[in-house]
């Protein structure tokens, strides 16, 4: 009997990090894949990704709608809250034997939440990492309510165990979006840009430039037009041609997004050309051939190691995450900014890193979900106490 396998995808990132997991799954004679969407993933306004999701052949068997519109830390916990609340109907519905979760975001914890509750099995990707933002509390609290776990590095895994968990349910088996990396084809020429939109100047794909994604940190919110006007500044300071991404969903992402829009309303947009959303092997072949990534997104230490892609991280929600030799960082200054892109221009590619993975995590993990039968009732696996804390 196969067993159903469900796995909620809630923003385009989200699609990027398990669309591997979802083709593997979905391939298994032993398994059944159940797809829920929500969230960003299916809002017009940060680009409807779930038509590229439909158009890879991932059908989604329910969309749930729970994104409270506004992007403050109220709106994202309300929203949290309405996910908590559909989340439950839709598996009552599809009755799933497991529920995957992935990596950090509010919707990561409404869904390990809700399918805890109702005694479903969960399994986590991308735990055990660190990392700036709220994003780091909500991804170790999914960590403690999750029953299967597949970080993405040995060392996860080892923060992951020292957490209290079972060694026996903890699995090193790379990062599924290290997969899309290494299986895409890396051409880029000046159709693609046509065939996608998008809003903005042409953009020459023979000549440099940089890659621009920067989302607001939920824990420095009220500063986000600040942040991505010092971003801008030094990336138009460069003189290149850029490609600009809008913001995710979380709280502050109101104020990233006005200053884009003013950036690009007033004219001083000149050689930017801007998108909303892209498939995600397109994008990675943007990241393949852009001199430089700029910004605060976590693809360009993950995806970026494996590509060797150079890039400037900035402020905080990248904090101590692991990352290869390919990435600078730099604060929320212009002027240190432009000096780190100049920098890693200069420097060019950087050496293939398999930090985050080989390109087989998919399989690896689908082949996992198919076999364990994880225990419903956790219990701590904590090391050895000192002989003075042991229980007589």
């Amino acid at each position: 009997m196969t067993r159903k396998i469900c796995v909620v995808v809630a923003s385009r990132a989200n699609y990027a990090r398990i669309k591997s997991v979802l083709r593997a799954v979905q391939e298994h004679p032993e398994l059944e894949l159940q797809i829920v969407a929500g969230a960003s993933l299916v809002l017009e306004r940060f680009g409807n990704a779930v038509d590229v999701m439909t158009h890879d052949g991932f059908e989604p068997d329910a969309t749930i709608r729970f994104i409270i519109e506004g992007e403050t830390p109220a709106t994202m916990a309300k929203s949290t809250g309405l996910a908590l609340l559909e989340l439950p109907t839709v598996f009552e519905l599809l009755r799933p034997d497991l529920v995957v979760t992935v990596a950090d975001r509010f919707e990561t914890i409404a869904t390990a939440i809700a399918a805890a509750y109702m005694n479903i099995p969960v399994a986590h990707t991308q735990g055990g990492e660190v990392s700036g933002s709220i994003d780091e509390s909500v991804r170790h609290a999914v960590t403690k309510l999750a029953h299967l776990h597949f970080p993405a590095t040995e060392l996860s895994a080892q923060r992951v165990i020292s957490m209290g968990e079972d060694p026996a349910t903890v699995f090193n088996l790379g990062c599924p979006s290290i997969d899309l990396v290494a299986s895409a084809e890396l051409g880029l020429d000046e159709s693609t840009f046509a065939h996608f939109g998008g809003a903005g100047a042409q953009i020459d794909p023979s000549q440099p430039f940089v890659l621009m994604m920067q989302h607001p940190v939920t824990t420095e919110y009220g500063h986000g037009l600040e942040q991505i006007n010092a971003t801008i500044q030094a990336v138009t300071g460069t003189g290149l041609q850029a490609l600009v991404f809008w913001p995710n969903v979380d709280a502050g992402s109101e104020q990233v997004a006005k200053g884009l829009r003013l950036f690009r309303e007033t004219g001083e947009s000149g050689g930017c050309h801007f998108f909303r959303n892209l498939p995600p092997e397109v994008f990675v072949n943007l990241m393949a051939h852009c001199a430089c990534m700029v910004g605060n997104s976590s693809a360009a230490l993950r995806e970026g190691a494996y590509l060797g892609t150079p890039a400037v991280t900035v402020g905080t929600r990248q904090h101590n995450r692991e990352r290869a030799a390919n990435v600078v960082e730099a604060g929320h200054d212009a002027t240190a900014i432009g000096v780190a892109i100049r920098r890693q221009i200069e420097h060019g590619r950087y050496e293939r890193s398999t930090l985050f993975g080989d390109g087989r995590a998919g399989e690896r993990i689908a082949e996992i979900l198919a076999v364990e039968r994880p225990v419903i009732q956790k219990k701590l696996h904590p090391s050895p106490l000192p002989a003075e804390l042991t229980p007589v």
